[in-house]
């Protein structure tokens, strides 16, 4: 969501509040979402096929995540952002796992994910984006604490669903060129570089001088702040995701992992942004709880059809992603609740959870913001 960058009078309703109301279908594109769908459905089916339906739902998990990259960018390429995110989610599993939920050290790993984030927010969409995944995956991962061997079972799932998801996408968009390119430059960066001589890296100064070319194309999608503001808007929202991460810790179930990630997903540099987002978010997710609790009490689905379900929940969640957020959060919602029932999990239970968990995260993101509501109150003009 991208504020107006026009200046609005208060007495106007509606820059703040379209959202709510506005649904962009000519947003909306069925052949990519149905190609993105491709490996979550190949993930889901494999585990049920299999008898290991949980390791099919960790991995169409990665395959659907990754999936929302296609529509970012950085320099200009569409599968950077893909490949960047499938790593850093599986670096986020490990650490989140490895923390787990009941310690002091979620709040520590929650501070910095989310503080990185805050910063990469002002600067470039898709950047942003990786950040975003990695936090987020860090608060679901955490909620299963385990030790390294079960850590690194679980992050080479979700590396396998988004790899999966990366090689359809490219075979199917004939970006197997620009995905060769990409990963060998990531190889290079990442792997060889650190350990090359002086050398050997001046003799490959043509690969460095695109790496650096394409980290200053990056695009600017999102507002641009001040160096202040976005430093400002990075410690606000580290405070919210600590204290929503505090909460979950106190709560201490699984599904409490849902309240650091609304606030995470929901804060924004305004105030009227993270109060339509919370609202959108919130009525979204209760919609969605109710619709996937009355399909699960009266379809009474075998995991087959649950996977059938997870998958066209999917598929509208790309579909409404940009057309109307609320819109987004019911399907994403259905999608999570039909997913959780894979693993035998009660579909009622997950959805009342989730509702609940929501609320609380949307409303601690509110609360935090009440400083910029009063900035915003105490201005004689709109910039």
């Amino acid at each position: 969501m991208t504020a107006d960058p026009t200046p609005q009078s208060l007495a106007a309703p509606h820059p703040y509040f379209a959202d709510l109301y506005t649904f962009d279908w000519s947003k909306a594109s069925f052949a990519i979402p149905a190609l993105c769908c491709v490996s979550i459905a190949l993930c889901l089916v494999a585990g049920v096929l299999v008898g290991h339906p949980a390791a099919g739902l960790i991995a169409g998990g990665g395959a659907m995540t990754i999936g929302f990259g296609i529509n970012q960018r950085i320099a200009d390429s569409r599968l950077a952002p893909m490949i960047f995110a499938t790593f850093a989610m599986a670096l986020s599993t490990l650490v989140g796992m490895t923390v787990g939920h009941h310690g002091y050290e979620i709040l520590i790993a929650a501070g910095v994910w989310s503080f990185v984030y805050g910063l990469l927010t002002a600067r470039a969409a898709g950047i942003a984006w990786v950040g975003q995944q990695a936090a987020v995956t860090l608060f679901v991962t955490s909620a299963f604490p385990a030790g390294p061997r079960a850590a690194g079972e679980r992050a080479l799932l979700i590396f396998a669903g988004g790899a999966l998801q990366i090689l359809i996408t490219s075979c199917t968009l004939h970006l197997i060129p620009e995905l060769k390119t990409q990963l060998f430059e990531f190889h290079r960066l990442a792997i060889q570089a650190p350990f090359e001589q002086t050398s050997d890296l001046l003799s490959h100064s043509d690969a460095r001088r695109r790496a650096l070319h394409t980290l200053r194309e990056i695009p600017l999608s999102l507002p641009q702040l001040s160096h202040t503001a976005g430093f400002a808007y990075a410690l606000r929202l580290t405070v919210t995701v600590v204290l929503s991460a505090e909460a979950y810790r106190r709560l201490g179930i699984e599904s409490g992992y849902w309240i650091p990630m609304t606030a995470l997903l929901v804060q924004k540099p305004a105030f009227f942004e993270t109060f339509v987002r919370a609202l959108m978010r919130i009525g979204g997710t209760l919609a969605g709880a109710v619709l996937s609790t009355f399909a699960l009490a009266h379809l009474h689905p075998d995991p087959l059809v649950l996977a059938i379900l997870a998958t066209l929940a999917a598929f509208l969640g790309y579909v409404t992603n940009s057309v109307n957020y609320a819109l987004f959060s019911t399907c994403l919602t259905s999608y999570i609740v039909f997913l959780l029932s894979l693993n035998a999990l009660p579909g009622p239970v997950i959805a009342h959870r989730r509702a609940l968990c929501t609320i609380a995260g949307g409303v601690i993101a509110l609360v935090i913001h009440l400083d910029a509501l009063r900035r915003h109150r105490d201005q004689p003009t709109t910039t």
